[in-house]
């Protein structure tokens, strides 16, 4: 079997840095393939924070002049992952959010800084740069999703290309000003090609011309094909139904273990439970939550957003307001619903702790502590946190939607059940699940035997990073014919 090497484009990365579960998997599935006998480096931008974390880097090409100003490309690595890092300064040399100025709005140039992205990986898997030649370019949601126009429009012969939706809902659409900018040739604006709707569609070239595509789950990679859930490329993804394939994500198994993970107070296994009354006891004192040990503690790690679902909260709070449940909520997104949750929490102080950003460490907590996960969202392409609270035992309460759906077994539906879904998305139906899994909770040994079924469910990027590496070599097989 001759060796493949991919080219993996993506606009975060972790542990360097990180908005959402793209930088996980970015992340997690290189260095989970390498079993695979598949050679990966990541292509990223030389944000500050990745110029900061890099080790060994050694410069491979430089241009005076490559999208508005001089550009190096870096080999480097960042523990066990291989990089290759975009250093164009006048991009990509602003701290912060990778996205969004300090005021939080995006920046006006986004669309010049991530077709600078594409369109190295395009010459990169054109073989413009010797110092590494992919057999596919693997390209991450919208900020990648010019490089298979790039590669196309190129009228060479280049690497093979696939392109993974992780999010339907961002898709990177601009001014078609921008085409000669962006170095497309005028025929490139056409419906067959980057076109979409009177813009540059980043993600609609990439689904346009990729060789495959994939979507983080199963049941997401069928609703995309649907109206609702193609959310405006639904036509184009039928068209190539025969050429998508849902792929689950998987989780880092070494980062999320409750047997050794730094980030909480006690370690457990699912053989040894009583470690987790010790986090949840840390959990609620973090919370300023009253040390009731048998009341069912819920955990809510999530943007705080109508997708994930979280402005059903404050009608679910009056619900189950009086049954001893107790709420630990850590996020951030939309501001008026932070700070509804905050005057619920300010209101309620024995009922809902609220925590406004992001910590990692506390997200850990969170599921080492909660007796069970809350996910009601909307729509979710693949979800992790409900795989982090299968492998931590936090039993998940979950929409029938995407990734969850594909992830969690309800009781009604399975005789190794590890979580509670309800559909549709309604605050009744989400209080009923609660209720269902309040109901449970209550027969301890069956809410046990609940938790071990989750934390005995395979969540690793073992059997994802197989599917990828057939995937991959179908791929270069195409292309090398």
């Amino acid at each position: 079997m001759r060796p493949i090497r991919v080219l993996s484009v993506a606009s975060e990365i972790y542990p360097i840095i990180k908005t959402g579960g793209l930088a996980d998997v970015a992340g997690a599935l290189p260095i989970a393939i390498k079993a695979e006998g598949i050679e990966i480096r990541s292509l990223v931008p030389g944000y500050p924070a990745v110029m900061d974390a890099i080790e060994s880097a050694e410069k491979v090409f430089e241009w005076p002049l490559f999208f508005g100003g001089p550009t190096r490309l870096l080999v480097a690595s960042c523990g066990e992952l291989d990089l290759l890092v975009l250093d164009t300064p006048h991009l990509f040399g602003r701290p912060g959010n990778p996205y969004t100025t300090p005021e939080g709005a995006d920046w006006p140039d986004n669309g010049l800084r991530f077709a600078a992205l594409a369109r190295m990986a395009a010459d990169i898997g054109l073989g413009d740069v010797p110092a590494f030649v992919p057999d596919v370019v693997h390209a991450h949601d919208w900020q990648a999703g010019l490089a298979p126009a790039y590669l196309h429009y190129s009228n060479r012969r280049g690497s093979g290309t696939v392109m993974t939706v992780h999010n339907m809902a961002y898709q990177g659409k601009f001014s078609r000003s921008l085409l000669e900018e962006f170095g497309l040739p005028p025929e490139s604006f056409a419906m067959q090609g980057v076109e979409y709707f009177g813009t540059i569609g980043f993600l609609k070239a990439g689904l346009q011309f990729a060789d495959r595509i994939t979507t983080v789950s199963p049941t997401y990679a069928k609703e995309i094909q649907t109206e609702k859930g193609g959310m405006g490329l639904a036509g184009l993804l039928r068209e190539r139904a025969r050429d998508i394939v849902g792929i689950l994500n998987g989780i880092d198994i070494t980062v999320w273990d409750p047997t050794s993970d730094p980030n909480i107070k006690a370690h457990f296994s699912s053989t040894a439970l009583a470690g987790r009354a010790v986090n949840k006891a840390a959990l609620q004192r973090r919370f300023g939550l009253e040390p009731i040990s048998d009341a069912l503690l819920l955990g809510v790690i999530s943007r705080i957003s109508w997708q994930k679902g979280l402005d059903l909260l404050p009608e679910i709070l009056t619900r189950i307001s009086g049954t001893g449940i107790q709420l630990a909520l850590l996020g951030s997104g939309d501001p008026d619903l932070e700070q509804q949750l905050r005057r619920e929490a300010e209101a309620n102080p024995a009922l809902l702790g609220v925590v406004i950003g992001y910590d990692e460490a506390l997200a850990h907590l969170i599921q080492a502590g909660s007796d069970a996960l809350i996910v009601p969202s909307r729509f979710e392409p693949c979800g992790l946190t409900q795989l982090c609270a299968l492998r931590y035992g936090a039993v998940p309460v979950v929409s029938r939607v995407g990734g969850l759906e594909d992830t969690v077994a309800d009781p009604g539906d399975s005789l190794a059940p590890t979580g509670f879904k309800f559909a549709p998305v309604t605050a009744e139906n989400l209080a009923w699940s609660i209720q269902r899994a309040h109901d449970v909770y209550r027969d301890r040994p069956v809410w046990q035997k609940m938790q071990t079924n989750g934390m005995n469910v395979d969540v690793s990027w073992h059997e994802p990073a197989k599917r990828f590496a057939e995937l991959y070599r179908e791929i270069a097989d195409i292309r090398s014919v």
